[in-house]
């Protein structure tokens, strides 16, 4: 009995903190033709508080980058790197061993995608990403996306 209670209580408390990630972020998604059957899909991280969200290279192993993985489609290419559009820090953080990659309140990360056809279709996906603040991280989390492109 003392098991299942102590089983049950580490699952509350995993699923609580994990939640606490994911309200910690606001994602925002949007798409943009930029040329003949060429988009930039822009997905916008907008960090509450004194939390920061870590960079696609976080500099040292530790703290989880911000990944992004992307759904095959046979309509769309990816075209390229995510790249990184913000204010970033590198920081000595001794906890981590070295110097840190990170962004504070906003950052905006941007992928480039071309269509084959003129029909519609959605980039998905989905991010992987972590917070932290100067006195604890908070369980990486992830969010799925769909963002419509053409048509």
């Amino acid at each position: 009995m003392k098991v299942t209670l102590l089983s049950l209580l580490v699952t509350l408390i995993s699923a609580v903190s994990f939640a606490q990630s994911s309200t910690q972020v606001k994602w925002s998604f949007s798409s943009k033709k930029i040329a003949d059957k060429t988009y930039e899909v822009r997905v916008k991280a907008t960090v509450n508080g004194d939390w920061h969200i870590y960079s696609q290279n976080v500099g040292v192993d530790g703290p989880i980058p911000t990944v992004f993985t992307f759904t095959k489609n046979p309509l769309l290419v990816v075209d390229g790197k995510v790249k990184e559009v913000g204010n970033l820090i590198t920081k000595n953080e001794e906890v981590w061993g070295g110097k840190v990659n990170y962004y504070e309140k906003t950052v905006e990360f941007i992928q480039t995608v071309k269509v084959k056809s003129a029909a519609k279709t959605n980039l998905a996906g989905k991010v992987e990403y972590m917070v932290c603040n100067e006195e604890k991280c908070l369980p990486p989390s992830e969010t799925t996306f769909s963002v419509a492109i053409g048509g």
